[in-house]
Formats: C-alpha cells, sequence, structure tokens
C-alpha cells in the first residue's frame, strides 16, 4: 500500500510518503540536502518487502505548503515533526534513519524526544553524517580536520541570505553540479535527480532549505543554544553510521577516524563504490546493512 499523508503542524502543511501495511513495525526514512524522499525509493521498497511499513517526510520548507517565509525552520523545530509524525500515525516507536539533513535531525531527534523509560526511537541510523558528540571530545579526526573544512566551505556561502537566488536558478543547476562533486563515482540519470532539481528549483523551497544552514549559526537564539548542547551528548539507542568511501561532501576518513569514539551499542561501516548519496547509488546494500541493523534491536 502506497500513499501520500499530510499533517498540520506550527501553521504548516507537512506531506510524507507512507508506504506498506499500518500494522508493521514502522522504519522512518528523512531526507538531506539537496534532495527530496525519492532517494529513498529503492530502499522503501526492500523495507516493505521484508515486512515493515515506510514513512518518508518532506522535510519542512521542501514542499510549497511548507515553505513560508515567517515559518520556523530551527533544527528543534525540524527535529520534533519527525516525533509528530509517529503520533499521526499511531505509532509509539520506529526506527529512524536519516541521510545528510536527515542525520542531523535524527540525532537531535533521538536526543530531545527520548522518554526515560522507552525511548520513542528503538534505533538511529546515520548515512554520511557522522555522529555528534566524538567531534567535542576526539583528537583523533583531527589530521582529517584540514580536508573537511575545505569540502565543507560550502556551508560558508550559503550563510547568505541571496544562496536561494543560485541554487534555484537555472532550475537548479546548481543541485546537478553539487550531486557530481559530491557522488563523483555515480553516473546518475536526468531522471536520478530530477524530483531534487524540480523542487529546489522553487525560490521559496530553496529559501527554506538554505535556511537550514543559517540556523546552525544563530547562538543568540534559545533553540539553537539547545541544539548546540544536545550535540554534547552520546546517543543512547543503538546506533548505526554508514558512509561512503567516494563521498565528496564528508570526507572519509574524517568519518572513519571520529567513529573511534562512539559509544555504547553503536557501529560503523565505509562502504565501497558510493559517495554521498549512498542510498540512491545502491540502494539493495544500503537496505541489506538497515535491514541486519533494525532486526536485532527489540520491538
Amino acid at each position: 500500500m502506497k500513499n501520500t499523508r499530510f499533517m498540520q503542524r506550527g501553521g504548516l502543511l507537512l506531506r510524507a510518503e507512507h508506504w506498506g501495511s499500518p500494522t508493521a513495525p514502522l522504519v522512518m526514512l528523512v531526507h538531506g540536502f539537496p534532495d527530496t524522499p525519492h532517494s529513498w525509493y529503492g530502499v522503501a521498497e526492500q523495507l516493505v518487502d521484508a515486512g515493515y511499513q515506510v514513512l518518508m517526510p518532506w522535510l519542512r520548507g521542501y514542499t510549497e505548503d511548507s515553505a513560508k517565509r515567517d515559518a520556523a525552520y530551527d533544527l528543534i523545530s525540524c527535529a520534533e515533526d519527525l516525533a509528530a509524525w509517529c503520533n499521526e500515525l499511531g505509532q509509539p516507536q520506529a526506527h529512524l534513519v536519516g541521510h545528510d539533513w536527515g542525520a542531523v535531525l535524527a540525532q537531535i531527534a533521538a536526543l530531545h524526544a527520548t522518554q526515560a523509560d522507552q525511548p520513542l526511537w528503538q534505533s538511529i541510523s546515520l548515512l554520511a553524517i557522522p555522529a555528534f558528540y566524538p567531534l567535542l571530545r576526539s583528537t583523533h579526526a583531527l589530521p582529517s580536520l584540514p580536508k573537511q573544512l575545505k569540502l565543507s566551505s560550502y556551508m560558508a556561502h550559503l550563510q547568505s541570505a541571496q544562496s536561494w537566488r543560485w541554487v534555484s536558478v537555472d532550475h537548479a543547476a546548481w543541485v546537478e553540479k553539487t550531486w557530481q562533486r559530491w557522488s563523483p563515482s555515480w553516473l546518475f540519470t536526468p531522471d536520478d535527480i530530477a524530483e531534487a532539481r524540480a523542487t529546489l528549483s522553487h525560490p521559496n523551497i530553496a529559501w527554506a532549505a538554505t535556511r537550514y544552514y543559517r540556523s546552525l549559526f544563530t547562538p543568540w537564539r534559545a533553540s539553537t543554544r539547545q541544539v548546540y548542547a544536545l550535540m554534547s551528548k552520546p546517543i543512547r539507542q543503538p546506533l548505526l553510521l554508514l558512509a561512503g568511501r567516494d563521498d565528496g561532501c564528508m570526507h572519509s576518513g574524517f568519518h572513519e577516524r571520529l567513529t573511534k569514539d562512539l559509544v555504547g551499542n553503536s557501529q560503523s561501516h565505509l562502504l565501497p563504490g558510493v559517495g554521498h548519496f549512498l542510498q540512491a547509488e545502491n540502494p539493495r546494500m544500503v537496505a541489506d546493512y538497515v535491514l541486519r541493523f533494525i532486526t536485532t534491536q527489540k520491538r
């Protein structure tokens, strides 16, 4: 069963793609930037075939009905949307899988919404983005830091309030160039990237999507300070990290070195032959890792 779900929240109409039986265990797949839920479809099909239901929410701001200049795009509000989707579906628990910004929000959601006796999120899987807390206490990653800072320089450009203009211009040609740079070994087709380009060619959506980056550097806001505080805490849920060896956005050496300081029930894998958009490049491989991981956790 496949359908589109809608949810009113914070004055916005949010949208999600819902696949599978509503009585099956829930896996939530969260996309990043510059992307849409479309990149999860190959993974979602395999999860549904394995007996799970899958929800793929569009992040707030990535649909015309949720891209409002006066709306909140702080990371706490965006992470709280994920828990709200569980409530909307009547699901007290779910496995949370995030890619890029989805991985950032998955960590915030895990740290922000954990109940004392029964975590809402049964497991957390992060694609292409490492866990936060080793960043603040690790010295292992220092040799790879200069390379990573160079790869992350695009974030400085996105601090401009006008960055949406060059993201959206020419039917979001910047998006295609970014995919090529971040997944250099993937010969993606125009169909693979069509939805991402069509989505981010809308000026209001491009503004909202780039607003996520600007929200990272607003320490005068209480919600931003709350994010900083959460980043220093280890994730208590079972944690899976997957990254592509060919990632042109997050240096694989930097990612690998950070995993040396993971604690608790966690595991990390660098996947060969894929880059930043690993779930779209090789959905079978990614689905296999996710399924092996979540099936070992208590339902």
